[in-house]
């Protein structure tokens, strides 16, 4: 019984990160959980890519 409430609860957080992605690109938003708020640029020295010019 605790196996079947485990699996579901990890189903349940993967479905709401899975929700919450397609929501973010469904509204336009680069750079999903950026910690900079998408405001990071060129020089910038972050792993983020929303300030890059390749899209």
């Amino acid at each position: 019984m605790e196996n079947i409430a485990l699996i579901a609860a990890i189903i349940i957080i993967v479905g709401l990160a899975a929700f919450y992605v397609y929501k973010a690109k469904k509204s336009g938003n680069k750079c999903i959980g950026c910690p900079d708020g998408c405001s990071c640029g060129h020089d910038h020295k972050s792993n983020c890519s929303c300030g890059s010019e390749e899209e």
